[in-house]
C-alpha cells in the first residue's frame, strides 16, 4: 500500500469552525504537511447549533447539509497540490449512541469536495460501527495508537474539544499496548454556551481560561453535576451536546442564578466540572494512572483549564507529566482531521480502523463511505 497525500476535515461539537490538515499517511504513519482553519460564518455557526439543539426542520436541516459540503469544498480548493483522498468527518448535528436504538448524524455532503478536488471523498465514518453494535466512538484511537504509543509507558491522549475523550495507551508491558479509549463528558462546550449567552453572542468562548480565573467555584453545584450518571457508565461510552449542551445548561442556568453565581462564578464553575470530570473518570475507568498525559484540541489553547486539569490530575498521580500535543510537533487542533485522514486511508484500502473493544462493536468493521469523482 503505497502513501497518499490525504487532506483531512473535521469540525468539531464545538461548532465554531473547521480544521483542514493535509497529511501524507501509510499504514503504519501519518506526518503533517499542513495545518489550516476556517471560523464559521455568523449565519452558518447559528443555523448550526439551531441544527444540534432539534430546532431546524427537515427543510432546513437538508439545506444546511448541501450548504456545509458547498463550504468545505470552496476552502479546500486552495490547495494546490495533487491529493490522493479527502477524509470528511462532517458536522455532528446527533449523536444518540445508547442501545437500543443507536444513531448518530454527520453533515457536510461530500459529492462537493469529489467534484471541487477530482478525488474520492470519504465520509459518514460512524454508521458502520454503530451497525455493528458499536457507540460510533471514539474513532480517533487509532491515530492516537500510531503516533503516540511508546513501549514501556503508560501515556494517555486526551482530547479537549466540545466534549472531551481520553485514549490510554498503556505499554509498559506486552508486544502492544493495552487501550481502553472512551468520552469523559463535557470539555468547552458548556464554557462556550456560557459565554455565548453571557455576552451575548459577542464573545464564544473563554479565551485563555481569562473569567474563570476571576471567579469562584461553587463547590455545592459542582457536586450536584458530578453525580450525573454518564460519568460512573463503564465505557465503551460517548456523550454529545445531547447530554452536555444546551438542555444541560437551560436546566441548570436557573440553579446558578439562584446561587447568586457572577458571570465569573459561572465560567470557574463550569470549567472546574470538565477538570473534575475528567479526573473522575480517569480515576474510576482507568487501571492504572498514566505517566504521560497529552493534551489536544482547543481546550489545550486554555491555560486556565490546563493548569486546573494538572492539578487535578496530579493529585491522583503527583508524578504525572503533562504537556500538549506541540510537544511532539501536532498543533492540538490538527490531530482530530489528522485522525480522519488516516481513517480515509485504511477505508481506500479496505482495512478496518475500528477498535471494538473501544466502541464497543461486536466486530472489525470498514469505516466510511466513498463519494467518486467521476
Amino acid at each position: 500500500m503505497k502513501p497518499l497525500l490525504v487532506l483531512g476535515i473535521m469540525s468539531g461539537t464545538s461548532i465554531d469552525g473547521v480544521d483542514y490538515a493535509l497529511c501524507e499517511v501509510n499504514v503504519r504513519s501519518v506526518k503533517l504537511l499542513k495545518h489550516w482553519q476556517w471560523e464559521f460564518p455568523a449565519t452558518l455557526r447559528r443555523r448550526l447549533h439551531a441544527a444540534a439543539a432539534n430546532e431546524s426542520s427537515a427543510h432546513e436541516l437538508a439545506q444546511l447539509h448541501h450548504d456545509l459540503g458547498r463550504l468545505y469544498a470552496t476552502q479546500a480548493k486552495q490547495l494546490r497540490c495533487r491529493l490522493g483522498l479527502v477524509g470528511l468527518h462532517g458536522q455532528t448535528v446527533f449523536h444518540s449512541p445508547s442501545a437500543p436504538s443507536r444513531a448518530t448524524l454527520q453533515i457536510g455532503e461530500p459529492a462537493y469536495l469529489a467534484e471541487a478536488l477530482g478525488v474520492p471523498v470519504i465520509s459518514n465514518f460512524r454508521t458502520a460501527d454503530i451497525a455493528a453494535d458499536g457507540q460510533g466512538a471514539p474513532l480517533a484511537t487509532l491515530f492516537h495508537k500510531l503516533v503516540f504509543a511508546k513501549r514501556g509507558e503508560h501515556i494517555c491522549v486526551n482530547n479537549l474539544g466540545g466534549i472531551s475523550n481520553v485514549t490510554s495507551l498503556d505499554w509498559c508491558s506486552g508486544t502492544e499496548p493495552q487501550i481502553t479509549a472512551f468520552d469523559t463528558g463535557p470539555a468547552n462546550v458548556l464554557i462556550d454556551l456560557a459565554m455565548r449567552h453571557i455576552t451575548r453572542g459577542k464573545q464564544r468562548f473563554d479565551k485563555n481560561g481569562a473569567w474563570a480565573k476571576r471567579g469562584t467555584i461553587n463547590e455545592r453545584l459542582l457536586a450536584r453535576w458530578l453525580k450525573h450518571s454518564f460519568f460512573k457508565r463503564t465505557p465503551p461510552k460517548s456523550t454529545g451536546r445531547e447530554l452536555f449542551g444546551e438542555n444541560f445548561w437551560r436546566t441548570e442556568q436557573g440553579r446558578m442564578v439562584a446561587a447568586k453565581l457572577d458571570r465569573f462564578d459561572v465560567l470557574a464553575t463550569l470549567t472546574e466540572f470538565t477538570t473534575r470530570s475528567i479526573a473522575l473518570n480517569y480515576r474510576l475507568h482507568l487501571k492504572s494512572m498514566p505517566d504521560f498525559v497529552v493534551f489536544c484540541g482547543g481546550g489545550a489553547r486554555n491555560q486556565i483549564l490546563l493548569a486546573r486539569i494538572s492539578l487535578a490530575l496530579r493529585r491522583l498521580n503527583p508524578s504525572v507529566q503533562l504537556a500538549t500535543s506541540d510537544h511532539f510537533g501536532w498543533p492540538p487542533q490538527a490531530i482530530e482531521p489528522a485522525a480522519f485522514a488516516l481513517l480515509a486511508y485504511y477505508r481506500w484500502n479496505n482495512l478496518p480502523a475500528n477498535i471494538p473493544a473501544t466502541t464497543g462493536a461486536s466486530r472489525p468493521v470498514l469505516l466510511g463511505q466513498i463519494s467518486h469523482h467521476g
